[in-house]
């Protein structure tokens, strides 16, 4: 698999620095990773687009989910997985996460992460939706990112690896024949646009979190702008299930035209027993699944969606006033203070929620080892598609994921440089233009692609719909092309433009892939295509990006994903 070609207009990297791998991310995934590689003896880099805690992982309230409790087991996490994910998990990945996720929660316990324990010292455990046991762990009651980041970044800082924050990752550089020679990056700040540099690596880890930002309202930080999946498509990568966001239940309503991220009312607050309510106080969850308020979360979505459409409302209320104000402020600190900074207080009022985008599923198709289509490259975490959430991720297996895959992507680089297979490959030559060969878009686009996202491609979908927003962001993508064509002119580079431009380019591939599966699935969730169809949609969307920026999309034959077929790489200069 070699790169398409296609590159981000930008200047010439103007520095260099020179790295076994470079991780492009700090939340679990990314720091995972990195701290994982320098204590193998790697030399480690890690660029992260703003401060080292600023990812989505600090975000996370609700915990970590791992069969760490009395009567739990793995086989029973992995039940529950699956049965979340639709018929679209690869059961093997998930084996591997449920399996060897026990261990590396205690690894990252040992890093220095601290969860909240009970009075005889064990691990306070919760439950979330679609699991049948207490199985998650949480800190300082619902700060668990915000801990497991604290942990990482001081352990990073106190190995002293070298990082790179407020860097925005453009593309990945490749050798001559098509294999990770390591990333350009722009560092901002001064108000530079000549802050653009390389760092020359022969491996390269993607943990850029999500694409949030892809839509109007969202849970994710200002960063999840789909960046790490838009330059992997332009290195040749393969991405999968991008039609699978996930939207959660119960977000923070703060009006119909509220836009960026959005306040998040965890799941975890229903595990302890939150109801869902209407206007009336009706708990319209009860009788539509087993578990009720606990359901997987595309099924607490749709429940809460259908009963909006059948009273015209905006929002259902989320009621927790028989929690009492001690258990709010001892269990649930960060909602509580985020619901009255808004001018609701959930002990005396019940919290109106509304779903919003959350978290991809899909993602850079990897390997049970990370690895993706292009050789050298590493995805992991939100970012990447290892075929654990299948279609619809099960609440709290997040971090666990970017835990146990950055587990394992450390360990594949680490043998690798053990059997002489990891050395230094020279950049292809790359020109730089100051004429662009491809358009960015202008910064305004960004608005007007969260419009045509949120209005076509959000929960409720329909062939009507996706041909609406696919219209629209076709015309994005051609008109910015034309003009480029007819007189040679593009936004200028800049973040703004860089991370319009990206955002084109994963909601092209979502709205292809959502009009594409023709029928309603964990997730994606189609009107016009309202039954789940095992006969004709177990399987994936794969797709790639030409290099006219055309997508070629092909499925999978099954739910499992075949290999990656990474091609062994040419003998080193020392085996010749």
């Amino acid at each position: 698999m070699t790169s398409t070609g296609i590159r981000l207009h930008a200047p010439a990297p103007g520095w260099f620095i020179a790295a076994d791998v470079v991780v492009v991310g700090s939340g679990v995934a990314g720091l995972t990773a990195a701290l994982r590689c320098d204590a193998a003896g790697l030399r480690t880099v890690v660029v992260t687009k703003a401060m080292l805690d600023d990812g989505s992982t600090r975000w996370a309230q609700g915990g970590i989910a791992a069969a760490l409790g009395e009567g739990d087991t793995p086989e029973q996490h992995l039940d529950d997985t699956l049965v979340a994910g639709a018929g679209l998990c690869d059961e093997q990945a998930v084996r591997l996460l449920v399996t060897e996720g026990p261990d590396a929660v205690r690894r990252l316990i040992a890093t220095g992460a601290h969860f909240d324990e009970s009075e005889q010292g064990d691990l306070e455990l919760t439950r979330e939706g679609g699991h049948h046991r207490r199985r998650i762990a949480h800190a300082g009651g619902d700060a668990t990112g915000a801990e497991i980041s604290r942990a990482l970044v001081e352990a990073v800082r106190a190995r002293g690896l070298r990082t790179i924050e407020n860097a925005l990752v453009l593309d990945v550089l490749t050798d001559a024949d098509g294999r990770t020679a390591g990333v350009t990056l722009h560092v901002m700040g001064e108000g530079q646009h000549d802050g653009v540099g390389a760092v020359h690596a022969p491996a390269v880890v993607l943990a850029t979190g999500g694409m949030g930002q892809v839509f109007s309202a969202t849970t994710n930080p200002s960063v999840s702008t789909g960046d790490g999946v838009a330059l992997a498509l332009r290195a040749g990568a393969e991405v999968s299930d991008l039609e699978f966001v996930q939207f959660h239940p119960t977000v923070l309503f703060l009006g119909p035209d509220a836009e960026g991220q959005q306040p998040l009312v965890s799941e975890a607050v229903r595990g302890e027993g939150a109801h869902l309510v209407d206007a009336d106080g009706v708990r319209f969850m009860q009788g539509q699944h087993e578990l009720a308020e606990l359901a997987p979360r595309d099924i607490v979505a749709k429940g809460i969606m259908r009963r909006m459409q059948e009273q015209g409302a905006e929002h259902m209320y989320l009621d927790a006033r028989h929690f009492g104000a001690a258990m709010w402020e001892h269990r649930f600190p960060t909602i509580l203070a985020a619901c009255r900074a808004h001018g609701i207080d959930p002990v005396t009022e019940p919290v109106p929620v509304a779903p919003a985008a959350h978290y991809a599923s899909g993602g850079v198709r990897t390997d049970s080892q990370g690895r993706t289509t292009v050789p050298g490259l590493y995805a992991c975490g939100e970012v990447a598609c290892t075929g654990v959430h299948g279609a619809n991720r099960l609440a709290s297996n997040s971090l666990l994921e970017g835990l146990v895959y950055a587990e394992r992507i450390a360990a594949d680089i680490a043998t690798r440089r053990e059997e002489n297979r990891l050395y230094a490959r020279v950049p292809a030559p790359v020109a730089y233009p100051e004429q662009p060969v491809h358009p960015l878009l202008d910064s305004e686009a960004r608005f007007a692609i969260q419009r045509v996202m949120s209005d076509g491609a959000g929960v409720l979908r329909s062939a009507e719909s996706l041909e609406r927003a696919a219209g629209r962001l076709e015309q994005l993508h051609s008109d910015a092309r034309d003009a480029l064509a007819e007189n040679g002119k593009t936004a200028e580079p800049g973040v703004d433009t860089w991370e319009s431009t990206n955002l084109l380019c994963v909601a092209r591939v979502l709205v292809a892939a959502a009009r594409l599966r023709e029928e309603t699935r964990g997730c994606h969730w189609r009107e016009d295509h309202a039954d789940r169809d095992d006969t004709d949609w177990s399987r994936h969307i794969v797709v790639r990006l030409n290099p006219d920026r055309t997508l070629a999309v092909h499925t999978t034959d099954t739910p499992d994903f075949p290999p990656t077929r990474q091609p062994r790489p040419a003998p080193s200069p020392q085996e010749q």
